[in-house]
C-alpha cells in the first residue's frame, strides 16, 4: 500500500481540539518537551559553536592522491630514493636584464637558495640550485675526465669567477633543467616531505605559500622576477582564496533571507528558517575538530552545500505552517500537521542527500572521502535542525498574523474551487497534465536527452588546460607556470617511470638499452618535450670521452665503460643500491590526452620488455600521479553514479511503494546529469577531483524538488482527485516552495562566478544549473511523466 500523506488542506483545528498524544512516537517525543528540547539544542549550539574555533584549514599530498593506485603504490614504495619525484616547488629567479652570469644576480640565488634550505619541510639533502654541491659540471679536458660544484669553492665574483661560472654552466648538462637556454633565469628545485622532520607535523602549506610570498616581495625588484610552481604554491594559493570563499557564503546567506522574506513578508519565520540553518553549519564545523577533521580546498564548501539543503528543507516546513495558521489553525497545531505532512519526504530526500555524499567514499582519494564523510556529518545534523527543531521553534513563535492571512489569501485566490481563475503561471504548469503538452514536454525531453548524450560522449577525464585548473588562468600562479613551460626544457609536468633491476644491475649494457628504448619512444610523442635517463647520458659520456665526437654518441657496448659512467652520474637517475633507474619524461601539459598518449605507451612498452631481471614501473612524478588520479575518477564516475541512482531509487521505492512514481521522480533526475555533463564538455570542464562530487550532489539534493512534489500529488490522487487536481494542489502546497528554493539557490551559488579560485566558479556553474533545471524536471517533465504513469485511485475509507 502506498504511502498517504495527510491532506494540506486541513480546517482550522484548535489546541483544545487537538489530541496531544496522537501522532508518531518521535513526534509525541518531541513536540510535548518542546521547551527541553529547544534548551538542549540551544547549549549544543554554543558548546559546537566554541568547538568550531579550532577548525584549521589546510591539505596533506597524501590525501589528495590515490594511494591504492598500483600507480602510487609503486611511486610510495621507492619514494625515499625518489627525492623530488612527488611533492616539489620549483622558484625560479629571473633577470630582466642581462644574463645570470651577473655577481648581483648569482647574489640573490645564493640568497634565495639560503632562505629556503632552511623552510621548515624541505628535503634539504636533494635541494637542487646554482650554488648547491649536488649540482656539479663534468668536462673532459688535457688532463682527462675532470668536474667540480657549477659554482667553485673559491667563487669571489670577480669577472674570472663570473666566466668560470659560465663555462661551468655550459659544461653541466643544467641547461633546460636548471638553467634556462637564454640565460636569462635559474631555478631553485626545492623538494619537500610529507612531514616536517624536526616535529613530526605535516606541513602548514598555508604558511608555507605566506613564507614564499613574502621572499617575492623581499627579493623582486626592477631587474629580478621570482616565479614559484608546485603543488605546494598551488594549495597555498587555494587556501589564501578560500576568505574569499566566505565572502560568497554571506551574500548567499543575504540572498536567500532577502528571497524568503520577499516570499512570505514575516520576518520572524525568515529569520527562523535561516537561523536554524546557519545553526546546522555551526553544529558541521563544530563536530569536525571534534572527530579530528580539519576543511581541505575541496570540503570548504561543504557548509555552504549543507545551508542550502537546510534552507530548501526549511521553506517547505515554514510555508505549510503558514498556510495551516492562515486557516485558523493553533500554531503548536499548525507545526505538528506540517511535521506529519512532510517528514518522510523531507527524511527521504535528506537520505538522498546523504547517499549522493557518501556515494563519495568509492573514489579512493583521502580528500574526496573526507568530503564524503563531513557532508554527511552536515546532512545527519540537518535532520534534526531543520526537520525537528524548526517546526518546534516555529510552534512556539508562529507566524505574523499578516502574513498567515496573505499566504491563505493567495492560495485561495489560485484555488480552482474557489471560483477563481488559476495564476497564469501555475495554470500554465498545469497544462502538463494533459496528454497533449505531455507528449511535448517528455519528445523535447528525448530529444535533449539524445543530444546531450551525445555531446557528453567527448567529456574528458582530468584537466583541460594548462597550468593549475583551479585558478584563474590569469593568477600568478599560472603567469609563473607559463613562464616556466616557455624558458625550460624540462617542465613542471614530470611523468617518471622506475625501471626497477637486480641489485647492482642498473648499469648493465642490457637494461640501459632497454631504458633507451623506451626514452626513444617517449620522444616521438607530441606531447613530451624532453626526456632524461641513464641511458642519454652514458651517450652523452661516450661522446665526451672520444673527444667530443658525435660518431661516439650511443651507449657503449663496453660494461667497464659503462661502468666508469655511471660512477658520475647525478643521483636522481639511479640509486645507492643500482637496484632502481629513474626515465624523466618531460611534457608540455598534463592534459589528459597528454597524459593518456604516456601512460599507454609506457603500459605498451611494460607488456613487452618486462621479465624476471627488469621491470618498468609507472608512475613517479606530477603527471605520473596525475595520470593514476584520472583513471581513479574514471572509474570512480561510473560507479558512483550508479550508486547514487540505485540509492534514489530504492529510498523513492520506499517512500511511494509504487515504480510509476520512481520512475516519474527519477528520468527528470537523469536528464539533468546528461545535460550536465554536456555542459561540461561544452565550457570546457574535465571530470577531476575538483568537479566529480557535484555530479553526485546534483543527483542526492535535485531529488528533494521530486519528492516534495509528488508526496503531495500522490496523497490527493488517493484521496480520489485527478491528476490535474491533485498536481495543482501540490503546486499550492510545496510547488511554490520548489521554485522559490530553485531559483534562489541557483542565483545564490551563481555569484561563485566571480570567484578568484576557478573550480569554485566551475562549481558554481554546475549547481546552479543543476538546482534550477532539477526544479524545472520536478515541475514540467514529472508532471508530463505522470499523465501516463501515475493513476488516480478511489479513496481507502477506514
Amino acid at each position: 500500500m502506498s504511502y498517504v500523506a495527510p491532506q494540506p488542506d486541513v480546517g482550522a483545528v484548535s489546541l483544545e481540539d487537538f489530541d496531544t498524544n496522537s501522532g508518531s512516537l518521535i513526534e509525541r517525543i518531541f513536540f510535548n518537551n518542546r521547551l527541553i528540547i529547544v534548551l538542549i539544542c540551544l547549549l549544543a549550539t554554543l558548546v559546537l559553536g566554541y568547538q568550531a574555533t579550532g577548525l584549521t584549514l589546510n591539505a596533506a599530498f597524501e590525501k589528495m592522491i590515490p594511494t591504492r593506485h598500483p600507480y602510487i603504490a609503486n611511486f610510495l614504495e621507492n619514494r625515499s630514493q625518489l627525492a623530488g619525484a612527488g611533492n616539489t616547488l620549483r622558484i625560479a629567479v629571473e633577470t630582466k636584464n642581462g644574463t645570470i652570469f651577473d655577481a648581483a644576480y648569482l647574489e640573490v640565488v645564493r640568497k634565495v637558495t639560503d632562505d629556503v634550505f632552511l623552510y621548515p619541510g624541505v628535503d634539504r639533502p636533494f635541494m637542487k640550485s646554482m650554488w648547491t654541491p649536488a649540482v656539479r659540471w663534468t668536462g673532459v679536458t688535457e688532463e682527462g675526465l675532470d668536474g667540480g660544484p657549477v659554482i667553485p669553492e673559491d667563487y669571489a665574483g670577480t669577472p674570472a669567477h663570473i666566466d668560470q661560472v659560465r663555462l661551468n654552466v655550459e659544461r653541466s648538462g643544467e641547461i633546460g633543467q636548471l638553467v634556462a637556454a637564454n640565460f636569462k633565469s635559474s631555478i631553485v628545485l626545492v623538494p619537500l616531505q610529507e612531514k616536517i622532520a624536526e616535529t613530526g607535523a605535516r606541513i602548514d602549506y598555508n604558511d608555507l605559500s605566506k613564507r614564499l610570498e613574502k621572499l617575492r616581495q623581499q627579493y623582486e625588484t626592477d631587474d629580478i622576477k621570482i616565479h614559484v610552481t608546485g603543488f605546494a604554491k598551488v594549495v597555498g594559493d587555494l587556501l589564501s582564496g578560500l576568505q574569499q570563499v566566505l565572502m560568497f557564503f554571506a551574500i548567499a546567506i543575504v540572498i536567500c533571507t532577502v528571497v524568503l522574506y520577499w516570499y512570505t513578508r514575516c520576518i520572524r519565520s525568515t529569520l527562523l528558517v535561516v537561523a536554524c540553518s546557519v545553526v546546522a553549519v555551526v553544529w558541521l564545523l563544530g563536530l569536525l575538530p571534534t572527530l579530528n577533521f580539519e576543511l581541505d580546498p575541496y570540503s570548504v564548501l561543504v557548509p555552504f552545500l549543507v545551508f542550502a539543503i537546510g534552507m530548501s528543507h526549511g521553506a517547505q516546513k515554514m510555508n505549510g505552517i503558514m498556510q495551516d495558521i492562515g486557516r485558523g489553525t493553533d500554531k503548536l497545531v499548525a507545526a505538528r500537521f506540517t511535521f506529519r505532512r512532510l517528514i518522510l519526504a523531507g527524511v527521504t530526500a535528506l537520505l538522498a542527500d546523504a547517499v549522493g555524499f557518501a556515494v563519495l567514499m568509492v573514489i579512493q582519494i583521502q580528500v574526496i572521502q573526507d568530503l564524503a564523510i563531513t557532508a554527511s556529518i552536515g546532512v545527519a545534523v540537518l535532520i534534526f535542525t531543520n526537520l525537528l527543531l524548526l517546526p518546534i521553534l516555529l510552534s512556539f513563535t508562529g507566524v505574523s498574523a499578516t502574513a498567515a492571512k496573505r499566504s491563505l489569501k493567495s492560495e485561495l485566490a489560485e484555488a480552482e474551487d474557489a471560483g477563481h481563475a488559476k495564476h497564469p503561471f501555475w495554470a500554465f504548469l498545469d497544462l502538463f497534465t494533459q496528454r497533449k503538452w505531455a507528449t511535448v514536454a517528455i519528445s523535447v525531453a528525448a530529444i535533449m536527452g539524445v543530444i546531450g548524450l551525445v555531446i557528453s560522449l567527448q567529456l574528458k577525464i582530468g584537466d583541460t588546460d594548462q597550468g593549475a585548473p583551479e585558478l584563474r588562468p590569469d593568477s600568478r600562479y599560472n603567469r609563473d607556470n607559463a613562464f616556466m613551460v616557455s624558458n625550460y626544457a624540462s617542465s613542471s609536468d614530470v611523468y617518471i617511470v622506475m625501471v626497477k633491476t637486480p641489485q647492482f644491475h642498473c648499469a648493465h649494457y642490457d637494461t640501459v638499452m632497454a631504458v633507451d628504448a623506451l626514452e626513444h619512444e617517449l620522444q616521438q610523442l607530441p606531447g613530451v618535450e624532453a626526456t632524461n635517463s641513464l641511458a642519454g647520458l652514458s651517450k652523452l659520456a661516450a661522446a665526451g670521452l672520444n673527444e667530443g665526437s658525435l660518431k661516439w654518441y650511443e651507449i657503449p657496448r663496453s660494461q667497464d665503460m659503462l661502468n666508469s659512467i655511471i660512477t658520475r652520474a647525478p643521483r636522481e637517475l639511479f640509486n645507492q643500491n643500482c637496484d632502481l633507474l629513474t626515465v624523466y619524461a618531460y611534457l608540455k601539459d598534463h592534459k589528459a590526452d597528454t597524459l593518456d598518449s604516456v601512460v599507454k605507451t609506457v603500459e605498451g612498452f611494460a607488456a613487452q620488455y618486462n621479465n624476471a631481471e627488469i621491470r618498468f614501473l609507472s608512475a613517479a612524478g606530477n603527471a605520473g600521479i596525475e595520470a593514476a588520479t584520472n583513471m581513479v575518477v574514471k572509474k570512480a564516475n561510473t560507479e558512483m553514479l550508479m550508486l547514487v541512482y540505485l540509492a534514489v531509487i530504492i529510498l523513492a521505492f520506499i517512500t511511494f511503494r509504487s515504480w510509476r512514481a520512481v520512475v516519474c521522480a527519477v528520468l527528470p533526475l537523469m536528464l539533468t546529469s546528461v545535460l550536465c555533463e554536456a555542459l561540461m564538455v561544452s565550457l570546457n570542464i574535465g571530470v577531476k577531483v575538483a568537479t566529480l562530487p557535484v555530479i553526485a550532489l546534483g543527483v542526492g539534493i535535485g531529488v528533494d524538488y521530486a519528492l516534495y512534489v509528488l508526496t503531495v500529488t500522490q496523497a490527493q490522487l488517493q484521496a480520489g482527485k485527478s491528476l490535474s487536481e491533485a498536481y495543482y494542489k501540490a503546486l499550492l502546497f510545496t510547488g511554490k516552495v520548489v521554485v522559490l528554493t530553485g531559483i534562489t539557490l541557483g542565483i545564490a551559488v551563481a555569484t561563485w562566478i566571480f570567484s578568484p579560485i576557478k573550480f569554485q566558479a566551475d562549481m558554481g556553474i554546475l549547481l546552479a544549473f543543476m538546482f534550477v533545471w532539477n526544479m524545472l524536471g520536478a515541475l514540467i517533465l514529472l508532471p508530463a511523466l505522470g499523465h501516463f504513469l501515475l493513476r488516480q485511485k478511489t479513496p481507502v475509507i477506514v
